[in-house]
């Protein structure tokens, strides 16, 4: 019984794999994607950050480490929009891990411009602000001024990406 068992798997596997290919290559008329892992030369970075939720600050630390791992530059994150909520002292308990996070990159080098204009638009202070942040004149010439220091310019959306996938295909969540 087993050898007929068998016999009968290996004949339904030889007919359905090329039908099983055929199927495939109907939903990849274009191929396969190449892969190109080239070496980044060193850059620098400037990002211009400016989100309406302080949460999304939670992926910008993500965008900024795994920019920095690449590029091997320096990194200036200039924020002007209701983001800097998350950077005033007063918030501290409500934004705390996004802060030490924020924290932790300019640790490592990583320099936070704060605009002064939208600032004070917001009601806060420099005074206001936690220490490792440098309020400078206006957010959108802080961006043209580092990009006029050759820095590469970065706008990053807070639109995660993880498990994306499994919108269109839940069945492939493992």
């Amino acid at each position: 019984m087993k050898t007929k068992l068998s016999a009968i798997a290996i004949a339904t596997l030889v007919v359905l794999v090329p039908a099983h290919l055929a199927f495939a290559d109907a939903f990849a008329p274009y191929g396969t994607a190449k892969v190109d892992m080239h070496k980044m030369p060193v850059t620098d970075t400037v990002f211009d950050v400016n989100y309406e939720d302080p949460q999304k600050l939670g992926i910008l630390y993500n965008f900024i480490k795994n920019t920095k791992k690449e590029t091997g530059g320096k990194v200036v994150v200039v924020t002007h929009g209701p983001e800097m909520r998350a950077f005033a002292k007063e918030n501290y308990a409500k934004y705390q891990g996004i802060v030490d996070n924020m924290a932790e990159l300019a640790k490592d080098g990583v320099e936070f411009k704060l605009c002064n204009n939208a600032m004070k638009a917001a009601g806060y202070s420099a005074e206001d602000m936690h220490g490792f942040i440098t309020v400078v004149p206006a957010g959108f010439p802080e961006v043209a001024y580092w990009q006029g220091k050759g820095y590469k310019y970065i706008n990053p959306l807070p639109l995660p990406v993880k498990d994306i996938r499994y919108i269109d295909q839940p069945q492939l969540k493992k």
